[in-house]
């Protein structure tokens, strides 16, 4: 074979496995939703529906133990409050991991907020959340969970917005042995997700909707009690990743600028002293 046609088979591989990463028939499954989550445009988008009778919701078909996954997704429009629309990892359990973007309706012009925690061993209570420096319902936009066994970043855009450092040297703990699926959801949720629960969901404005794109997942793949990664280490750079200058520049200025609730200065939640992982900014 030729050196052109090496490199001409080469790129079509490539471009297949580029093409296979953003598709959602090959990396997901709705899960449930009784037709109101739709995989279209031969697996490029999906979109998730909120009725009045139920919401809807797909996870990948994979289970990773580490990774880093990219999701674009554009918010329902208009009024939206009582609703909530996810982006998650998660294990199984009672006693679950967990990775949460939630991202809370608001009535029309009011922003939309977007809720962050972490889950070890069934244990929460790491909140943070934020508003958006756009509108996130105008343009589709790129949002970041990256979670290796040092720290997981959250990200929208490229920018962080949080992290949340390993420090089981203090006693904290850390997700890091229990594979974790991709979720996301559209449900109701209008008991709480909107001041508080004071602002109900206005079915007259149902359906509402959701889109999703350009999925793409590079993680270790977790099947049968072993981890893809297990013999070789990813040669990615996001397992072994931490926040540079600028990065953390970044981050500052997001949680100066958009942050409106942390966990860790919620000095009346925490009586007793704020939890120990605060005094790294996690």
């Amino acid at each position: 074979m030729s050196p052109f046609k090496i490199f001409l088979f080469s790129a079509l591989l490539a471009a297949a496995f580029l093409a296979s990463a953003a598709d959602f028939n090959s990396d997901v499954n709705v899960a449930w939703g009784n037709g109101r989550g739709k995989i279209l445009n031969n697996g490029q988008l999906l979109t998730l529906t909120l009725d009045k009778s139920s919401g809807s919701g797909f996870q990948s078909k994979t289970e990773y133990l580490f990774g880093k996954i990219d999701m674009q997704i554009k918010l329902v429009p208009g009024n939206s409050a009582g609703t909530v629309t996810t982006f998650y990892l998660k294990s199984e359990g009672s006693t679950w991991d967990e990775i949460d973007f939630e991202f809370l309706g608001n009535m029309t012009g009011d922003p939309y907020t977007l809720h962050t925690n972490v889950y070890t061993q069934g244990k929460g209570d790491k909140e943070q959340q934020f508003h958006l420096w756009f509108d996130p319902t105008a343009n589709f936009h790129t949002y970041s969970i990256l979670w290796n066994p040092q720290r997981i970043i959250l990200t929208v855009d490229d920018t962080p917005i949080r992290e949340f450092k390993n420090s089981e040297s203090l006693g904290v703990l850390f997700p890091k042995s229990k594979p974790m699926r991709m979720y996301a959801s559209l449900w109701n949720a209008d008991d709480w997700a909107t001041r508080g629960g004071l602002v109900k969901t206005d079915w007259s404005k149902a359906p509402f909707t959701a889109s999703y794109r350009n999925i793409k997942i590079d993680g270790c793949a977790h099947s049968n009690g072993r981890s893809s990664c297990t013999s070789t280490k990813p040669t990615s750079t996001w397992y072994t990743q931490e926040m540079d200058s600028t990065s953390q520049a970044r981050l500052r200025w997001v949680q100066k600028n958009y942050m409106i609730y942390n966990y860790c200065t919620d000095t009346k939640r925490f009586p007793q002293g704020i939890p120990r992982e605060c005094a790294t900014r996690s």
